[in-house]
């Protein structure tokens, strides 16, 4: 009975195994053997072994980006979720509140291509129309702080519907009755939000975490289409410096070993965020 059970169980999971087998597992598995080369893609690959990988610890070109896709994160990420978190509550139980959440989410439904020219016309410092309509000029083109602003502005007016619809979602999981009996007893409004919502909301808020310290990882679509990692390399960040190696100076083998080294930070970062806040959420559960 129990084999059969198992059997059957396997099987309705085999369909999901293979997919994640053939888009996932051999893609990396052929990522790790690229590293080993030195490869242009266009001639025959010499087998370099682990030079790739120790070239990492020695590339500034490659730490300056990582200080830059950490600057990026530390500033889009809390931005994120403070967006996010306070805009939900905002919202909640307002009369046009999906009217709201739709207009929100709208941004991220649109090629981040087609959205990248539209903010190219709409702020560029020399003939935008934004500048030219209100005077109010970011001077993105030239000046490396504006220019990672300009990214991490884009990047929230595209992210932040996301957030505010996953943060909408778990605001109605929270049970009326739990904040009902909190006013009865005499809590404000404000009170009810500080110490039932927030912390109920804790794993809606780690979830937002980790996708967007990914994200932040990862990102590499905005930086390509708005500033092209520039000016002078300060929009230069991981995601942008591995397309640089691997599809402008054509060193595939070196891309691949950078590739690693992105999974690598990626999964170490997202499990100490995910320990962190899980260890913060046992004790205020204790407390």
């Amino acid at each position: 009975m129990i084999r059969g059970v198992r059997t059957r169980a396997h099987l309705l999971a085999l369909p999901a195994t293979l997919v994640f087998a053939v888009f996932s597992l051999l893609p990396l598995l052929s990522v790790l053997r690229f590293a080993t080369w030195r490869w242009s893609g266009t001639t025959d690959p010499l087998p370099v072994g682990a030079a790739n990988l120790v070239r990492l610890l020695s590339d500034e070109a490659l730490w300056a980006s990582l200080g830059t896709t950490a600057l990026f994160a530390a500033m889009a990420l809390p931005a994120f979720l403070t967006l996010s978190l306070v805009i939900a509550l905002a919202i909640e139980g307002v009369r046009y509140e999906r009217a709201i959440k739709a207009l929100l989410f709208a941004p991220g439904l649109i090629t981040v291509g087609g959205s990248a020219i539209a903010w190219y016309l709409l702020y560029n410092p020399d003939f935008g129309l934004i500048p030219e309509l209100t005077g109010l000029v970011l001077p993105w083109t030239s000046q490396p702080w504006a220019a990672l602003i300009y990214v991490v502005l884009f990047t929230l007016w595209q992210q932040t519907g996301y957030g505010v619809l996953v943060t909408s979602a778990a605001l109605r999981g929270i049970p009326r009755d739990v904040k009902e009996a909190a006013r009865v007893d005499g809590a404000t409004e404000g009170e009810v939000r500080r110490l039932i919502v927030l912390p109920m909301l804790g794993p809606t808020m780690l979830f937002l975490t980790i996708i967007g310290t990914v994200f932040s990882l990862q990102s590499y679509t905005a930086v390509y289409l708005l500033t092209r990692g520039g000016p002078f390399g300060s929009t230069r960040v991981l995601g942008y410096y591995l397309y640089e190696t691997a599809f402008e100076r054509y060193q595939l083998g070196y891309g691949a070993a950078i590739t690693l080294f992105v999974l690598v930070i990626t999964l170490v970062v997202a499990y100490l965020q995910a320990r962190v806040l899980a260890r913060r959420g046992a004790s205020e559960a204790t407390t």
